[in-house]
């Protein structure tokens, strides 16, 4: 190890005794100030040269794009740069469609868009007798279209002139049909580009809670004539619920990670003042319902305090049973908190606690697990009678709601939950830590009513620590080199990056800290993998759920918990733990290498070394992070194989 680093050791050495959140939230600090977005633009352009490489290069089929235009009193300069950057496209088999429907007043942006029709045919241009309102236009100029595929463009905004190949190219490789690509805005006269949206792949969850496709987009000819148009009952939201008819029409939806739209922002945007279209936001939500049952899903849609966005409450259905897996050892007080909160606060009540009690040895551990099964049947009663509900009463403490069992191996959560989930009486299973306060009341209806979703495998929550800083808002594969935290340490009331901290949402994995699963899927996927004693067994067992029964992991915000774990775990302190720990991340890695090739719903131009969602660095920063957690990873599999 003589040539390595004294801040890798370093480094190598925090992973080892105080856990991964506090190595990526270390390393991040180090490589701190973060650059700004205008210089990573800059450096991230395509040069002129490739651009010239795209405009010859030649594809299999000749596809032609129909962008939709609808024009209403547009600014004559917002117009000339909007048309000059589809005139800039490195993809010339295109025609722009512009309907205008603006006032007789505004005879310069027709004079302006017919000369130029004149030169060039691939600009068609037709003056409405009326204005017919912005779905109506639209559609005018979808009659106008001859294209294969089209694309909805606002008419103050801009493209990046490399737009057009890479969704070419995407149909090419993908055989897309529906296709978005994240965006950024731009002041009124291009002078600063900023707050660059980059995208989850779909992510139907996300899309549910807000519009976050939003622009570029562009879908097959053929699905718009199945969807019929853009609906003026939808004004406002328009395109949300356009873009909602279309994807559920195909499964080919593609999401380019570049950059390639550009939305500007003046007075009069929504880029730029959310208030001055408050009417969009209540269409938004009529959207949201109508997709909903379209596609056969009962939910309630609710706006949430932050404008665009919302959330969807899906009924419970039939009120199953719900077994609760409680590992503990010698945590008498911690688990007290649990089981208090659980009881107390907890509105379903149709569900047992199986505490699996692993080699404890304190005589008040077991003092306690009687104190609880004696007194199941009188906390039972006094709920009845305080609340007047008799749900529960076919599954009441009298006949086992609290149950202990007794794992007598060595410590290995997997094994230990596998163990207690076969104990479960349960048709879901929600696995807790004994060091968890539930704070939401009806954390378990949000959960169950999710995982009972056909396309739903796994619920996961919002956990904080008692400080009230976040904790975990779902998972990101690759983070710190194998998988972390989204915003760990970030204030409670930060909402994330675009609101994904408080947005209902997909995600790769959700810790098994509170997480719930049907007992069939359990089983299908063989529970745990035991290999997998300490790190990293819940995100693999997510992996398994999408991979295997391929359905998605859902992050449910509005059911939040506080985690009493320590900000630093548990130290691994002796060479026994270190090797297990260490062979288990490179069991992992060989396992779920494809996997850790790109997280769909994390954006590859975001960093990997903090759960901030802050933007990664250009291409010589990008590499030397990379360097940074390869180089780390060497030293693990060195100090293996030293021990």
């Amino acid at each position: 190890m003589k040539n390595i680093p004294k801040k890798c050791i370093k480094a190598v050495q925090i992973l080892v005794k105080e856990g991964p959140s506090v190595f990526v939230k270390k390393v991040a600090n180090q490589l701190k100030p973060q650059m700004d977005y205008m210089e990573w633009r800059k450096q991230t352009l395509p040069s002129k040269e490739e651009l010239l490489r795209q405009s010859e290069e030649s594809f299999q089929d000749s596809i032609r794009f129909s962008i939709l235009v609808p024009l209403y009193n547009t600014p004559i300069f917002f117009l000339k740069e909007m048309i000059q950057s589809v005139l800039d496209q490195s993809y010339a088999n295109w025609e722009l469609c512009l309907a205008d429907g603006s006032e007789n007043s505004c005879l310069e942006v027709e004079e302006w868009c017919r000369t130029l029709a004149k030169k060039d045919n691939r600009i068609k241009y037709q003056k409405l007798t009326e204005n017919r309102g912005i779905s109506e236009n639209t559609n005018a100029c979808i009659q106008m279209a001859s294209g294969e595929y089209l694309a909805l463009f606002d008419h103050d905004d801009l493209l990046a002139p490399n737009a057009l190949y890479e969704v070419r190219k995407a149909i090419e490789e993908k055989q897309a049909e529906v296709i978005y690509t994240d965006e950024d805005k731009v002041n009124e006269d291009t002078t600063k580009y900023m707050e660059p949206h980059f995208k989850s792949d779909f992510n139907l969850d996300l899309l549910r809670s807000n519009n976050y496709i939003c622009h570029f987009f562009v879908v097959k000819k053929k699905i718009v004539h199945q969807v019929g148009g853009l609906r003026s009952e939808y004004n406002g939201s328009q395109d949300y619920d356009f873009i909602l008819r279309c994807i559920e029409q195909t499964e080919r939806i593609v999401h380019i990670p570049k950059v390639l739209y550009h939305w500007r922002m003046h007075s009069n945007s929504t880029a730029a003042n959310q208030q001055s279209k408050l009417y969009c936001y209540t269409a938004g939500q009529k959207a949201i319902a109508s997709h909903l049952e379209r596609c056969g899903v009962k939910g309630e849609v609710e706006m949430q305090k932050y404008l665009g966005f919302y959330r969807v409450t899906y009924p419970v259905q039939n009120e199953p049973f719900v077994s609760i897996l409680i590992p503990n050892k010698d945590e008498k007080e911690t688990l007290k908190i649990c089981i208090d909160s659980i009881l107390k606060k907890s509105t379903y009540r149709n569900f047992e606690i199986i505490i699996i009690e692993n080699n404890s040895v304190c005589a008040e551990t077991f003092a306690f697990y009687q104190e609880l099964c004696s007194k199941c049947q009188e906390k039972e009663e006094a709920y009845k009678e305080e609340t007047g509900k008799q749900e529960g009463e076919d599954r009441n403490y009298e006949k086992g709601r609290i149950r202990v069992v007794e794992w007598k191996g060595a410590f290995n959560f997997s094994s230990i939950n596998n163990y207690g989930a076969s104990f479960a009486n349960g048709e879901y299973l929600l696995f807790l830590n004994n060091d968890i306060e539930v704070l939401s009341k009806d954390w378990i209806e949000r959960m169950l009513s999710n995982c009972q979703r056909k396309e739903v495998g796994i619920t996961g929550a919002k956990l904080y620590y008692p400080d009230k800083t976040i904790q975990h808002a779902g998972v990101i594969i690759g983070l710190g080199g194998i998988a972390g935290h989204a915003f760990s340490r970030q204030l409670e009331i930060d909402p994330g990056y675009f609101a994904r901290a408080v947005c209902q949402q997909n995600l790769s994995a959700v810790t098994a800290a509170c997480m719930m699963v049907s007992k069939e899927d359990f089983i299908q996927v063989g529970g745990f993998d035991e290999t997998l004693a300490v790190a990293f067994n819940d995100v693999d067992f997510c992996l398994k759920i999408r991979h295997f029964c391929k359905k998605l992991v859902v992050y449910e915000p509005g059911v939040e918990l506080l985690h009493y774990e320590s900000k630093s775990r548990g130290a691994e302190d002796t060479p026994q733990k270190q090797k297990r720990f260490h062979q288990e991340i490179v069991r992992f890695a060989k396992k779920w290498e494809e996997d850790l090739k790109g997280d769909p719903y994390y954006n590859p131009n975001l960093t990997l070394i903090a759960g901030d969602f802050s933007l990664k660095r250009p291409e010589e920063w990008c590499r030397k992070e990379l360097e940074y957690i390869q180089m780390i990873q060497e030293i693990l599999e060195k100090e293996k194989n030293q021990i």
